[in-house]
């Protein structure tokens, strides 16, 4: 069989997609991510972004990206190993470490390349790692560069958790080590990981604890620090792993921990160190944002108020939302077909939003993905909420 049977077999399901004009991906925004961008000419409501606290446009970050570039260029023309560090690096994960209260942090260009360095680097053949079934991809292929035995359970299943870590924990198995990973909030249903279940139970099977905290970071918790201050539960997680690319503003990935933890990924991550560093703007611009989030905890207190009425005002329209607890708010649909056919439909009524189909949910359970910022106007919201009752009564959904 040729190797290439799967593209032709892949491009006549898009292909028939696009023909039936409901092709959803790839749209070109021609705009900066605010609450209103500009597709094809058309302003539309901008309910499809991870820009929670609304920073990616705020002038002090874009000024911080500028000044970078005219001091260190545009990029380090290197790893970090070698000659790609800057003392703006070491200054944003510096003050990474300070914010969420730990011994150190290392800084990667992405948040997929964090996940994949620190797991593949910290999992070997004589370990087993326990995964959510809904852990985001970048995860999964973490651990399975790392060559641990993986064990996923059902979806924020304790029980089921709990029976994993008992057969590994059996005396004379082969494997010892053990991780449990989770998304802190599960960025397609926008629910929270059970985490004080989860401290339980990592601290009765002698296992560690890491969090994928991408959508709760400047989002949860009383100063932002993400859903293990949410919990109270700061000091029993063992690795907090986040993104620059949601509340703050740009791109790029870091971990944090203690400092033994994080200096042996810093020479061991093969993401980290055979990959470019971060450029300046976006170091600069993240380090910035980090900055706003400390003081200007108003945007938190915005982006709640906002969430909740959206909530509040899908529900009393008859949206199936799921178990959201976060800005992310999930409308169940159903086939796929139907999720691409409205996400055109409220493309063309004003608003845009994100389909989610299968395999990422199951199939029957694809739904829109919606999800909320600060700098949303009530004047935003309720045109996108015009456009959901109208396009959801024409298609059956409400």
């Amino acid at each position: 069989m040729d190797i290439f049977q799967k593209c032709r077999d892949s491009a006549g399901y898009y292909a028939q997609v696009r023909d039936a004009g409901i092709y959803p991906y790839y749209r070109a925004v021609s705009s900066g991510q605010d609450p209103v961008v500009t597709v094809d000419n058309e302003e539309l409501v901008m309910l499809g972004s991870n820009n929670y606290l609304g920073l990616t446009n705020h002038p002090e970050v874009k000024e911080a990206a500028t000044v970078a570039t005219a001091i260190f260029g545009t990029g380090c023309a290197g790893s970090r190993l070698l000659n790609g560090t800057l003392d703006i690096h070491l200054e944003l994960e510096s003050r990474l470490a300070n914010f969420l209260g730990r011994e150190d942090a290392l800084v990667f260009s992405t948040g997929f390349q964090a996940n994949l360095g620190v797991l593949s680097c910290l999992l070997g053949r004589s370990d087993t790692v326990f995964l959510d079934a809904l852990d985001h991809a970048s995860i999964i292929d973490g651990c399975r560069l790392g060559f641990a035995r993986r064990q996923k359970y059902r979806h924020n299943d304790m029980d089921d958790l709990e029976k994993r870590l008992e057969t590994s924990s059996v005396a004379g198995k082969e494997h010892k080590g053990k991780l449990i990973v989770v998304d802190g909030v599960f960025s397609m249903e926008g629910d929270l990981a059970d985490l004080p279940t989860l401290v339980r139970l990592k601290n009765q099977y002698g296992a560690r604890l890491m969090v994928d905290d991408a959508h709760g970071l400047g989002v949860f918790g009383t100063h932002g620090r993400g859903t293990a201050e949410h919990f109270g539960l700061e000091h029993e997680v063992d690795l907090v792993m986040g993104t620059f690319s949601k509340s703050l503003a740009t791109v790029g990935g870091f971990i944090c921990g203690d400092r033994t933890v994080i200096d042996y990924i810093r020479h061991e991550a093969r993401a980290e160190i055979f990959s470019a560093a971060p450029p300046p703007p976006s170091v600069a611009a993240a380090t910035k944002a980090l900055e706003i989030v400390e003081r200007e905890p108003d945007r938190r207190k915005q982006l709640w108020e906002n969430t909740e009425f959206m909530r509040r005002e899908l529900t009393r329209m008859g949206y199936d939302t799921g178990n959201s607890q976060s800005p992310v708010i999930p409308l169940v649909i159903g086939t796929d077909l139907d999720a691409f056919a409205m996400t055109k439909k409220l493309q063309k009524a004003g608003v845009f939003a994100n389909p989610v189909v299968s395999p990422a949910v199951p199939p029957g359970r694809s739904m829109m993905r919606t999800s909320y910022m600060a700098t949303h106007k009530m004047s935003h919201l309720e045109r996108a909420l015009e456009a959901f009752e109208s396009v959801g009564r024409e298609m059956g959904v409400i």
